[in-house]
């Protein structure tokens, strides 16, 4: 009896545990929804890349149309704003600062340009997605007041020399470090065409990356300075030009907004330039470029994106004709059985 008792006493047990470990029911945790499994019929697929085409091509010419219609004037400057001295040792000129680094030219705009006017600069052959480039910041102390002195990550730029008392930079980081400092001024007809430099910096970046309690400390002060100063008295979240430049870009080539002309240029207009020709590219071999354009609805110049609905389009039509000749010149009814493998070869199964 008391074999019998103990046995049974187990498999209750053994039941009670496999209900405790049974998940709940449901008709989601059982697979057993309503579902639809659309059979891709020879007609719906026709269809459906005729729909396709017919969609993107015009699309992809209105992209087109519109970014051909962008005026854009670049105006690259770092050989042209080489005085003929140093023509041959340009590393020379850029490094003395006893020797006046301002630069005028004249450009002719061959095309109306209507308000906003936006003003880019151009760098070639700079690679800010360089592993190491990219890296050196800290966004905690970009963000917060009361993580200055983090600056993990930031090394060589980091902290000041010992000789000037060893304090954390702010910003720190080589990105910040050599932030871009040439500078601009335009004319045209004895009128200076102001530059207006608010709104240039993603609205997300100067609240969500920026702190508004956080300043300028210790920036530029070491022996070797990379780039423009900051200053103190501004908070990094206002700081815009610092905050277009501390979002990398992904390719050598790239632009960077500076500012936006909020007037027009003429047709044939003669816009007098007037550079300080500040930032070392000469040293590795890169490209200063200063570049006006337009923007339509598809942004500024960008052929790629009209040309690329143009391809998909056309290869979605050429699927569809293909398909629909297919379908009528041999023809297949739907759940034939003879096309499957077992009936087609019989004695394999055997």
């Amino acid at each position: 009896m008391s074999v019998e008792s103990s046995s049974t006493s187990v498999a209750v047990t053994d039941a009670q545990s496999k209900n405790v470990r049974k998940p709940k029911y449901s008709r989601f945790s059982q697979q057993e929804l309503d579902a639809w499994q659309p059979i891709l019929t020879p007609s719906w697929a026709i269809s459906i890349f005729t729909v396709i085409g017919l969609i993107f091509i015009p699309v992809g010419l209105a992209s087109l149309f519109a970014s051909e219609s962008v005026v854009e004037v670049p105006f690259r400057y770092d050989d042209e704003c080489l005085p003929p001295d140093y023509k041959n040792d340009a590393l020379a000129y850029i490094q003395n600062d006893s020797i006046n680094k301002t630069c005028t030219r004249k450009l002719t705009v061959k095309n109306n340009m209507q308000a906003p006017i936006y003003v880019y600069y151009q760098l070639g052959n700079f690679y800010q997605n360089h592993r190491r480039y990219v890296k050196s910041r800290n966004d905690k102390q970009l963000r917060n007041k009361a993580s200055e002195g983090d600056v993990s990550s930031c090394s060589p730029e980091d902290y000041t020399s010992n000789e000037m008392g060893h304090k954390p930079i702010v910003p720190c980081g080589i990105i910040a470090w050599s932030l871009f400092n040439d500078t601009y001024k335009l004319s045209s007809n004895n009128k200076d065409l102001v530059i207006n430099k608010k709104n240039i910096a993603w609205k997300s970046d100067q609240l969500a990356k920026f702190g508004s309690d956080v300043y300028p400390k210790n920036f530029q002060t070491g022996g070797l300075i990379g780039g423009a100063r900051l200053n103190e008295s501004i908070p990094l979240s206002e700081q815009e030009d610092l905050i277009v430049w501390m979002r990398t870009a992904a390719l050598p080539t790239f632009r960077k907004l500076y500012g936006k002309i909020e007037t027009d240029i003429e047709v044939n207009e003669e816009v007098t330039l007037v550079i300080e020709n500040n930032y070392n590219t000469y040293e590795f071999g890169g490209k200063k470029s200063l570049v006006l354009s337009t923007t339509t609805w598809v942004g500024g110049r960008n052929h790629f994106l009209g040309m690329a609905y143009i391809l998909i389009g056309g290869v979605s039509l050429l699927l569809a004709v293909g398909f629909l000749l297919l379908y009528v010149m041999q023809p297949r009814p739907l759940g034939d059985p003879s096309y499957l493998s077992w009936n087609k070869n019989p004695g394999s199964l055997r």
